[in-house]
């Protein structure tokens, strides 16, 4: 049964119509108080309550009502409806212990996606307490390791895979956070269906709306053709939106209206084009204390991180070293028609011991490097060593970075760069591996300023 609380007798009507045309029981209350007197004596499956019940439309009722439900269903999830102009109130419910929210007047498919989705991770975390990877039904391609962290890590995917929940990945640089993403649209049930990756870190603000929801002909000066953007792409399967504490904050309520509504405009087209969706993020930012500084919303952030998936680094896993080397030697061997290479065991327990800021990606890159500079049929950790080192004074500037923060690392990481390539921005974006729109916005994040810029 789903119990539907709002004292607005059609916004009642309209949500049981909806809910018993879908196969679902539903109950009403139109007050909080008959709210409760529900709640205690029967458990309901989900809960639809409105935030207001009186002229005022502070939303404390349904705040103090939310509270007071979750005294007596803690499990049972809330999904809260309000208005899009008081979002920052559905925030305040997320975090008093919410599920989600929807914004009135609602999508009826997007309402009852988020109604299904918080039906089935329900249900999983009920019973599925003790899920295990099994090779014959989870696809794991790619992904490689035994760790107990990962192994971690793969059974929530596993778990929630096959719902419509909106995940969040986080996790250093390097640690294979698109990876996951994949494997998530793999085992879910759109997996027939694309998988669309979009780096924001990459895309200017000036062309988010161009790239994301597409443009008409003549829409603006340079649109000499129609352009379908990735949302429209992605329909019916995975969007990946990588680097999304990237993305600055008029984009933010752009995205946010997307996915809140689950329709969009192209520029050019006033004719709202609707789509289905399943939305997964990855940042290696902290967005807690993003949505601190006011950097991000957190309304945006409350949306696209229903389920937070954190990736350990490669020292925490470091048992997975040695199948990881073994596995990109092979597929370098294959690239590039050489002969099988055997790595030594003092190669092997060298490897297994540097420090690995660069998680997997660095790993990579050292063994593709060592094994392409040596025409040898056996590495040994003196090879991996000679690739390893830096040159004395590049060692010496980052010699002082222990014991730093990310965001510290990074900054240095960038300052470092800049003098090596003399400033030139395009060099210094390559080597650090993102965009030039990144290294400009990590500059101004960073307050790093300089003379005699290039390009």
């Amino acid at each position: 049964m789903i119990l539907i609380i709002d004292d607005d007798s059609a916004i009642r009507s309209s949500l049981c119509f909806m809910l018993k045309h879908a196969g679902y029981d539903t109950q009403m209350a139109v007050s909080p108080k008959e709210a409760i007197e529900i709640v205690r004596n029967t458990s309901p499956q989900l809960i639809l309550m409105d935030m207001n019940f009186s002229l005022s439309t502070s939303g404390e009722e349904g705040l103090t009502l939310l509270k007071q439900v979750k005294i007596f269903r803690p499990t049972v999830p809330v999904i809260l409806i309000t208005a899009w102009g008081s979002i920052q109130l559905a925030v305040q419910g997320m975090q008093a212990g919410a599920f989600d929210f929807v914004t009135k007047p609602w999508n009826n498919a997007a309402l009852m996606q988020r109604i299904e989705t918080a039906l089935q991770l329900s249900e999983v975390n009920i019973n599925d307490d003790n899920t295990t990877i099994d090779k014959d039904d989870f696809d794991r391609s790619l992904i490689i390791g035994n760790s107990r962290a990962l192994i971690d890590v793969l059974t929530i995917v596993k778990r929630i895979a096959k719902t419509n929940a909106s995940v969040l990945i986080t996790g250093e640089s390097g640690t294979g956070k698109e990876l996951i993403a994949e494997a998530l649209h793999r085992n879910s049930k759109r997996n027939k269906k694309p998988f669309v990756k979009v780096n924001l870190g990459g895309i200017s603000q000036s062309l988010f709306e161009s790239e994301m929801f597409g443009h008409k002909k003549g829409a603006f000066t340079d649109a000499s053709s129609d352009r379908v953007g990735r949302f429209e792409l992605a329909d019916k399967g995975t969007i990946f939106l990588d680097e999304i504490g990237d993305l600055d904050l008029n984009c933010q309520v752009k995205l946010l209206r997307v996915l809140q509504e689950q329709t969009f405009e192209m520029l050019g087209d006033s004719k709202p084009r609707k789509v289905d969706i399943r939305v997964v993020s990855a940042t290696n930012a902290d967005l807690f204390q993003m949505v601190h500084d006011k950097t991000f919303r957190e309304d945006l952030f409350y949306r696209v991180n229903l389920i937070t998936i954190h990736l350990p680094a490669l020292r925490e896993r470091r048992e997975d070293i040695p199948l990881l080397v073994n596995y990109f030697s092979n597929i370098q061997c294959e690239a590039n028609q050489l002969a099988p290479v055997d790595i030594s065991a003092d190669a092997m327990s060298f490897l297994s011991s540097l420090p690995y800021p660069g998680n997997i990606r660095e790993l990579k890159n050292l063994v593709d490097r060592t094994l392409l500079v040596n025409d040898k049929k056996t590495l040994t950790a003196d090879d991996f060593r000679d690739q390893y080192k830096r040159p004395h004074h590049e060692a010496n500037k980052m010699n002082h970075l222990d014991g730093l923060t990310l965001d510290e690392l990074e900054r240095q990481s960038i300052i470092v760069n800049l003098e090596k390539y003399n400033n030139n921005i395009s060099q210094v974006a390559i080597a650090l591996g993102i965009s030039r729109a990144a290294l400009y916005r990590r500059l101004e994040k960073y307050g790093i300023t300089f003379n005699g810029e290039k390009s």
